[in-house]
């Protein structure tokens, strides 16, 4: 089985939003959106409170995760909250 999910959706909101998470609470994988927005909160205020190496650690982790999945999401390896993979139209 495939996902309903759209393929071109998806790789749009990571391209765009990738930080946010919102590509994750698309596709159902709320547990990885919110790590995303975590990521993201916890460096804009660490900027914030002028911790600037660990806010850019966070930044760089967060970046790391989003390429990792928008990487799994090009080559059709994306599976939804339901397990399913977000196929490759064709």
């Amino acid at each position: 089985m495939y996902s309903t999910k759209s393929y071109v959706v998806s790789v749009c909101l990571v391209g765009i939003f990738g930080t946010l998470g919102v590509h994750h609470f698309y596709v159902g994988r709320w547990l990885h959106g919110f790590f995303d927005l975590f990521l993201l909160i916890m460096t804009v205020a660490l900027f914030i409170v002028h911790l600037w190496p660990l806010a850019i650690v966070t930044l760089i982790l967060d970046i790391i995760h989003t390429v990792y999945f928008m990487y799994k999401l090009i080559v059709g390896e994306y599976r939804d909250g339901t397990g399913k993979l977000i196929i490759v139209p064709v």
